[in-house]
């Protein structure tokens, strides 16, 4: 039987994921900072769950040894975990900077490092990692999660090119402005500022409708099968990407707009 590992996979687009790949008869392995949310996503999918902060690189490590001692081989690492933060680049302060940095893109740095030698060793397997819109697009207000989100992007498509001859395929995932818990966690035990104290309304802003991550989980299992580099959706967000790719000042210009929507509203 296949199986996977899916970081942050207690709730939002991690649970959507290993609701999907459960049914395509993988066995998951749900592992989420927050333990007993884990538990309860294992239970609820027939499948196992583990506690993990991926920010612990002897922890990741530690967990795919162990997934892929006790079923011969890992087929999928997806590593989702995330946190949101909000607001304008001077309200940020080094905590907001360090802790996005530490968890979006340290956290894939250490399930890569994890997983990859792994695969390179059984000669299969795919690396999935979570980015988002904000990694191919300038999107302002949130700039420590547009970095590392950008980076994530970078990582994944370089660590393509190079895991192509080890018959290792890698893929990143850009979400657009998705309905997930996030939205009700942004700077979490960080100072908060003006957009973080009412995030989902600002995201609601920008975009009145939130794509259900249930659809997005199905939209990533395609781009998969299809062996995208990178699975950007819903179409608003391709289309982000496409304005990005081909005008970056126009795009600026666009998310200069947004940034004066969200502040008047």
């Amino acid at each position: 039987m296949k199986t996977a590992i899916v970081t942050g996979g207690a709730s939002g687009i991690g649970l959507a994921l290993a609701r999907e790949l459960r049914g395509h008869g993988v066995h998951v392995v749900v592992a989420d900072s927050d333990g007993e949310g884990a538990g309860r996503a294992a239970a609820e999918l027939g499948c196992a769950g583990a506690a993990l902060d991926v920010t612990d690189a002897d922890a990741v490590r530690d967990l795919v040894a162990k997934v892929r001692a006790g079923h011969g081989r890992l087929d999928f690492m997806f590593n989702n975990a995330g946190i949101a933060v909000g607001g304008a680049a001077e309200e940020f302060g080094l905590d907001h900077w360090n802790r996005v940095i530490d968890v979006n893109l340290r956290g894939v740095v250490h399930g890569v490092h994890a997983a990859y030698p792994v695969m390179i060793e059984q000669g299969f397997g795919r690396i999935v990692n979570t980015a988002s819109v904000a990694g191919v697009f300038p999107a302002p207000l949130m700039l420590p999660y547009t970095t590392a989100k950008h980076g994530v992007v970078g990582l994944s498509l370089a660590l393509r090119a190079e895991a192509a001859a080890h018959g290792v395929k890698v893929h990143a995932v850009c979400p657009g402005f998705t309905d997930t818990p996030l939205y009700d966690r942004v700077n979490p035990g960080l100072p908060q500022t003006a957009v973080s104290a009412n995030a989902r309304r600002s995201a609601e802003l920008v975009a009145p409708f939130l794509y259900p991550a249930e659809t997005l989980a199905r939209d990533v299992m395609r781009g998969i099968a299809r062996d995208r580099a990178l699975i950007v959706a819903p179409a608003s967000g391709r289309t982000a990407w496409l304005l990005t790719r081909l005008s970056p000042a126009l795009a600026v210009r666009a998310a200069s707009l947004g940034v004066r929507r969200l502040l008047r509203g």
